[in-house]
């Protein structure tokens, strides 16, 4: 169990899907996202496997959860800026995870 305290210090984020590009030289298929969070945040990278649920056309504009205060990690040739949330569907494959309706960029998950 932790904390009220310690969830808090986990800062996730709703970000906008401005762009996605097929990461070639990723071990596993995957796409490299461009998520705007607007405010302080702006624009900041991530890899994600998303691949088998998404096409490159479907993500433009999608609202998705990230976790925008974990460090930067080197994946391949990309440095990975934020950590994009996401659940398995029944086949194991990341479906994103994102608000169901139209809210701000930036706001905090609570």
């Amino acid at each position: 169990m932790i904390s009220f305290e310690e969830f808090l210090k986990v800062d996730i984020r709703v970000g906008k899907i401005v762009s996605a590009e097929h990461f070639t030289m990723a071990k596993n298929p995957a796409f490299i996202l461009k998520i705007d969070f607007g405010g302080e945040i702006g624009v900041r990278k991530s890899s994600a496997q998303v691949t088998a649920n998404y096409a490159l056309g479907d993500l433009p504009g999608k609202l998705i959860l990230a976790v925008v205060n974990f460090p930067r990690k080197q994946i391949g040739p990309i440095m990975s800026e934020v950590l994009v949330l996401g659940v398995p569907d029944q086949h194991g494959n990341v479906v994103l995870v994102g608000p169901e309706k139209a809210v701000p960029l930036n706001v905090r998950l609570y």
